[in-house]
This record gives structure tokens, C-alpha cells and sequence, in this order.
């Protein structure tokens, strides 16, 4: 087994791990493997010349400190059950601290896999709740925003010690989702038919129905920051690292 980041030969097997694992759309897997991979933010677990395993990550930051979001952390059906994604972990936090990364974050994909990523040395770092509301009969100043923008006003809003994600993170998410600004919040959103999926809302989550007003929409899901709600997870890669309070987009 070895453990490295992949050549550009491998995008291909890359693809198929990916749509195996979480069956994303060949679509989706476009704007993914064109907009936000890097080879150098990708590493992959290899037997007799096959990829089983990988992960990736967005760069980003915490309290001054590099971290990295880590994303879409898979193995191979075939190969599952034998340690290897934990190998792969602990093989990439090695690495990230050797290229200087102080602290690493996640978002489990369900519930049952915080249990996973705690014996992996993580720990819970972040709270969210979410809430559903049908659009009111009241219109509110919105205005469709692009990645640049929803940063700078993002970080006006962002509670304490919270992680900053911004230029390849939003890009990718500005394909991803619909963003928004008005006075006291932005907004990340997927429209389904007549009802929005809120990725995320900071600000004053009770201008949430006349959004929806605005936007032409009936009913809508928010996820808003505080709450009861396990959400993110860090590990720390070297000493003195403060538990960041808030990470909030998890591009699921």
C-alpha cells in the first residue's frame, strides 16, 4: 500500500472512486474535478496500481492559522473494513503538517461516522440547527451576488473564531449554489422546484420567509450557526490549537 498525491494520469480513477462512493452526477463530478481539485490537495491510498482509497481538501483558515477542510473522504467498497481510510488519514495529517497546516476539519457525512472520525483524533468543533418555514406575503431588498462579494460580506458576519473559507471554496460553491445579499445577511442556497435548501444563511434568520417571498419560492430548509446539532469536526496538527466555533459550508 502506499500513500501519495496522484498524477495527472489518475483522473479518470479519481472520477469513478468519487461516483462510487457518493454517486454524485457526471455533472457534478465536471464542475468538481474542473473548478475545485488540485493535485496538491489530493491523496490516495494505492494497491498493486490502483487507487481504493482518497480524499481532498480546500485550504483555508483559522484564527491566523492554515488548516484544510478535508472533503469527500472515500474508499473503494472492495477494500473497506481493512483500516485503509484511517490509514489514509493519519498519512494526511502527516503530510499536512509537514507543508505546515496547523489543524484539519471535516463534516461526517452521517451521523454515525462521528464516532469513526473521533478514534481518527477528531473532535467536534462546531454546532448548527436547522429549521424549515413556508415564504411569507412580505418582499425584502435581495440581490444575486457573486463568490468575491459573498466573502467580503461573509466575514462581516461571521461569528468569533470562526474558519474563513474563501477563494477556491467559494468558487466552487458559486456553482454549487445560488448567493445572495441583503441588509443583515447572505445567503447560499439550492433552489428544488419551488422550495429552497439553504446551505447556509448568516444574519437575521427571521428575514427567512420574506427571502423566500423574494425569491418566488413556497417553503425553505436554513442551516444557521449555534444550535444543537453536531456538525464539523478538527484535529489539531500541532500544539496550543484553539477548537474553531463555526464551519459552515460543507458543500453538501
Amino acid at each position: 500500500m502506499t500513500f501519495d498525491s496522484p498524477k495527472n494520469d489518475r483522473i479518470h480513477e479519481l472520477r469513478q472512486l468519487f461516483k462510487e462512493a457518493f454517486g454524485d452526477s457526471d455533472d457534478f463530478l465536471d464542475v468538481f474535478f474542473g473548478k475545485a481539485f488540485s493535485h496538491d490537495r489530493c491523496r490516495c491510498a494505492t494497491e498493486n496500481g490502483r487507487i481504493v482509497a482518497a480524499l481532498y481538501w480546500f485550504d483555508c483558515v483559522c484564527n491566523g492559522r492554515k488548516a484544510a477542510y478535508l472533503y469527500a473522504v472515500a474508499t473503494s467498497e472492495a477494500y473497506r473494513r481493512r483500516g485503509i481510510g484511517k490509514a489514509l488519514l493519519d498519512n494526511t495529517h502527516d503530510f499536512l503538517a509537514s507543508q505546515g497546516y496547523s489543524l484539519a476539519l471535516l463534516v461526517p457525512g452521517s451521523e454515525s461516522l462521528f464516532g469513526y472520525y473521533e478514534r481518527a483524533g477528531y473532535a467536534i468543533c462546531g454546532y448548527v440547527s436547522e429549521f424549515i418555514c413556508n415564504a411569507s406575503s412580505e418582499r425584502i431588498d435581495l440581490r444575486r451576488i457573486g463568490a468575491g462579494e459573498y466573502a467580503a460580506l461573509r466575514r462581516k458576519l461571521l461569528p468569533e473564531n470562526s474558519v474563513i473559507q474563501e477563494g477556491v471554496s467559494l468558487e466552487f460553491l458559486s456553482e454549487l449554489a445560488e448567493l445572495y445579499a441583503g441588509d443583515g445577511f447572505v445567503l447560499a442556497c439550492v433552489r428544488n422546484g419551488e422550495a429552497a435548501s439553504g446551505i447556509e444563511l448568516l444574519g437575521d434568520k427571521s428575514l427567512a420567509p420574506s427571502i423566500l417571498n423574494t425569491l418566488g419560492l413556497k417553503s425553505g430548509r436554513f442551516r444557521i450557526h449555534n444550535g444543537k446539532k453536531p456538525f464539523a469536526m478538527f484535529r489539531p496538527l500541532e500544539e496550543s490549537v484553539t477548537p474553531p466555533a463555526y464551519l459552515g459550508l460543507a458543500f453538501d
